[in-house]
């Protein structure tokens, strides 16, 4: 490997935090209430900036300089953080707790999961953080979001909800962490537990932490940290997963009235190739109809690697139609650093 997203979610409880049960770390008159344990971890979490090429793919959409987030998890200065703020970056400079810069490379990046690995070009003398067990959170389990900053930067949070997130640019989440209240810079930041541990990363601000059927009341969606631990030594000494890319179409797929609508298309990508357009309905793949994103998702990767050709049976101006398009590898279609 060389050197070198947002949305709403689903699901239900039988409790429902307000958000009024979850406080700021740090009290008025600099008392704090963090566990020793959390503020002990607080200065592994580290700022994280890119720069990205003009010419990228991703430099439209998520912008040519990004900033957010990363867990120092290696003595050796390795950092996991949220994929896209390293997606095809040239450049990724970490910061630590003390202002202090350090230059560092992408080692890592898996599209499944959304997890991304940089490591810095010395190490960082700060203690690591150590994983924990995120299958441990449930349904109003009590954890800390950090970003850098320390306890100023830090929020107690409540588990808002355990559930499948489906993210309309071909993302799959089966256990996706959903917390309360928001914190407004999300992106690569740590979900901390009790004990000091790393349970999750942040990717998304969500309008809908409560679930269906709830008020509308923004959180955010982490990863859960256990998502990355079967995949972590091969990220590290790899960079990417072995195993045959799942099929990718660059599509962004919304539900509208109960229907699957394409709500954009990668420049380039199969979707493009083949003719399909924002706005056209989605209603079967290879003659399965589709109940919903995720029922989507699950049949387009179970038809076999990327590269496989996929019937789709659309609908534009009232008018039905077939298209069949050839999947892509997505890795393929973004570039790292100098590949």
């Amino acid at each position: 490997m060389a050197r070198g997203l947002n949305g709403s979610a689903n699901g239900s409880g039988s409790h429902v935090p307000t958000g009024r049960e979850a406080v700021e770390a740090r009290l008025p008159g600099g008392v704090s209430n963090l566990p020793s344990a959390v503020a002990g971890a607080l200065p592994a979490v580290v700022g994280l900036r890119t720069t990205i090429p003009k010419d990228r793919r991703t430099a439209q959409t998520l912008g040519t300089e990004r900033e957010g987030h990363g867990a120092l998890i290696g003595e050796d200065g390795l950092i996991v953080t949220i994929g896209y703020l390293i997606m095809e970056a040239d450049t990724v400079t970490i910061t630590d707790v003390d202002g202090n810069d350090w230059p560092a490379y992408i080692v890592g990046y898996d599209y499944e999961s959304g997890f991304g690995l940089v490591r810095t070009e010395q190490p960082i003398r700060l203690k690591p953080l150590t994983f924990g067990d995120s299958d441990s959170l449930e349904l109003r389990s009590e954890a800390y979001v950090a970003g850098l900053g320390g306890e100023k930067a830090t929020l107690r949070v409540k588990v808002a909800g355990r559930r499948e997130f489906a993210g309309y640019w071909e993302y799959l989440l089966d256990n996706a962490i959903f917390t309360v209240p928001a914190y407004p810079l999300w992106g690569g930041s740590a979900l901390i537990g009790q004990d000091g541990s790393l349970l999750g990363i942040g990717s998304l601000l969500v309008q809908e932490a409560l679930g269906p059927g709830a008020p509308a009341f923004p959180g955010n969606m982490y990863v859960p940290i256990n998502r990355l631990k079967p995949i972590f030594q091969e990220l590290v000494t790899k960079g990417r997963l072995a195993t045959p890319p799942r099929p990718w179409l660059g599509l962004y797929t919304l539900e509208h009235m109960g229907q699957l609508m394409v709500g954009g298309i990668s420049d380039g990508g199969p979707a493009d190739r083949a003719g399909l357009q924002r706005g056209d309905i989605l209603h079967a793949l290879n003659g399965d109809v589709l109940d919903d994103v995720a029922d989507f998702y699950r049949k387009l990767w179970a038809s076999g690697p990327a590269g496989t050709a996929v019937t789709l049976r659309m609908e534009r101006d009232n008018d039905a139609f077939e298209v069949t398009v050839r999947t892509g590898d997505r890795a393929r279609y973004h570039r790292f650093g100098s590949d």
